[in-house]
């Protein structure tokens, strides 16, 4: 990482002042304090976020109150930039306490819900902001984010425009905007949007986020004319389409390129379309530029090809114009020969139900209204999520996976319940990013959905850090097929809601 020689100079020299101060023990711990703040800024200003967590982590040690505030606000700040966003959710909390009346640090404060998982809190407090300081970006950037997430894009975009009209130029905001736009199919304005981005980042020119930028940029721009996700037949229209559920997913099968019907897995734990490299070299689709995903498995992080496919048939459904990833190099020694590949209709912008008893799925941009015993509020921020509740106190939110099998928890959450054990029963546990080798499972966890409820219910635990860093929020768990199969499950984007009958 960029080092200026300035900077570092600065910092050396900080740093043999606070040795000075301690060795000779002629200042006041207050002095210390703004010794150690100075050096915590001055290591944020150059990007050593964890160097900075140290240094604000000091400085709160005989701190006067404004300098308190001052630590943990740095703090917090800190902790959002590496992920680690447990620990952030009890700093914003203990921030609140120390001030409660100002509002970009309400703001802060609701970054840090948002970056837990907990959108709902999140909102409430980016409104109480706005209601006080009607000018203040950061609300306006998180209040449009939110927005969006429940599928009210046009409020959301003008919310996240409003932030960046107000003359604060933080990357962050061009980051949603892009993100909003691409939602919308305003693939222009989305790539636009992510240059701008880059041109913000601190480090241009060797982030791994500015390369990540580079890359969906040219791949927006690769549409030139073509119209993303183009459905050719009735655009309102219900298709209805059989299904097969194999290994505990659901399975239709379709046409790639005017390919042989293949298989193909319905998988909202997934953004986009996911071909395996083999059939994407049957079906002719070729790379365009690379990208990075996150999933469960050791790998992590991987880089995967990102192509487009020309036409996807299934059943009645006609699309045109799919981004999709492309596992290439594949992951070796999964436990299948063929690695499945796999659609999202939630990428596809369509309400989704699945019958079970039927095996029929539902495809459509409104779901036919028809009563539910269990209605769930649903965001859409990347994936589809909704809110449980853990050992009756602790909210989080789970990635409803449909090609998932089992419900699990990060072991960030059972860390938070203080509920990861010196012995454990090991687990064989395989996701996008292949083996998960700290997978385990966990007896005597309450959890509940509403009224659905499991009570001294086994878990599998899980490492979800990566998928967490690179999603901007903690993801509590996931719920698979297990969850699933007992219900008439409708994803319906139009309203914002899990809506589940009982079979």
């Amino acid at each position: 990482m960029r080092t200026s020689i300035l900077g570092t100079l600065a910092i050396f020299a900080l740093i043999a002042g606070v040795s000075t101060v301690v060795k000779a023990n002629s200042t006041l711990d207050s002095a210390r304090s703004e010794l150690q703040l100075e050096l915590g800024d001055l290591l944020f200003s150059d990007e050593r976020y964890w160097d900075a967590i140290v240094a604000y982590d000091l400085a709160k040690v005989g701190a006067r109150p404004v300098q308190l505030l001052r630590a943990s606000t740095g703090l917090l700040r800190s902790l959002l930039k590496v992920a680690e966003f447990n620990r952030a959710y009890r700093e914003a909390l203990f921030l609140g306490d120390l001030d409660s009346s100002d509002p970009d640090l309400e703001a802060l404060q609701a970054d840090a819900f948002w970056a837990s998982g907990l959108f709902e809190e999140a909102e409430v407090k980016y409104r109480d902001v706005l209601a006080v300081e009607p000018s203040n970006a950061a609300a306006h950037h998180g209040f449009g984010r939110s927005l969006a997430a429940r599928s009210r894009l046009e409020e959301g975009l003008a919310e996240v425009i409003t932030a960046i009209a107000s003359g604060d130029q933080r990357p962050e905001f061009y980051h949603t905007l892009g993100s909003i736009y691409r939602r919308l199919r305003r693939y222009q304005e989305s790539s636009d949007a992510l240059e701008h981005y880059v041109e913000l980042l601190p480090n241009v020119r060797q982030s791994k986020r500015t390369e990540w930028a580079h890359s969906e940029v040219l791949f927006l721009r690769s549409f030139g004319d073509l119209v993303p996700f183009e459905i050719t037949t009735d655009a309102n229209a219900i298709h209805t389409i059989p299904f097969q559920v194999v290994n505990e997913k659901v399975v239709v099968r379709g046409r790639v390129n005017g390919s042989e019907l293949i298989d193909l897995v319905v998988d909202t734990g997934s953004e986009q379309m996911v071909l395996s490299q083999e059939t994407a070299d049957e079906v002719g689709v070729r790379p365009i530029t690379s990208t990075i995903s996150a999933g469960v498995g050791e790998v992590g992080i991987r880089g995967l090809d990102l192509g487009r496919v020309d036409s996807l048939e299934i059943g009645s459904l006609h699309v045109r114009n799919l981004p999709s990833l492309i596992k290439n190099p594949p992951l070796t020694g999964l436990p299948s020969r063929r690695v499945p590949d796999s659609i999202s209709p939630i990428a596809f912008g369509l309400s989704t139900l699945i019958d079970y008893e039927n095996h029929k799925i539902l495809l459509g941009r409104y779901l036919p209204d028809s009563p539910a015993d269990i209605e769930l509020p649903m965001r859409i921020h990347r994936l589809a999520l909704v809110r449980g509740v853990v050992n009756e106190e602790h909210p989080r939110s789970f990635v409803v996976d449909t090609g998932g099998e089992v419900i699990s928890l990060s072991i960030g959450t059972a860390g938070v319940l203080g509920m990861v054990p010196s012995r454990h029963i090991p687990l064989r546990v395989y996701g996008t990013s292949g083996w998960d080798p700290d997978a385990f499972l966990l007896p005597g966890i309450q959890l509940a959905f509403n009224e659905i409820t499991y009570d001294n219910f086994s878990v599998v635990v899980l490492n979800l850090h990566r998928p967490s860093a690179l999603l901007g929020f903690h993801i509590g768990g996931i719920v698979g097929h297990t969850f699933l199969k007992n219900y008439r499950v409708a994803l319906d984007l139009e309203r914002s809601m899990l809506r589940l009958t009982r079979l």
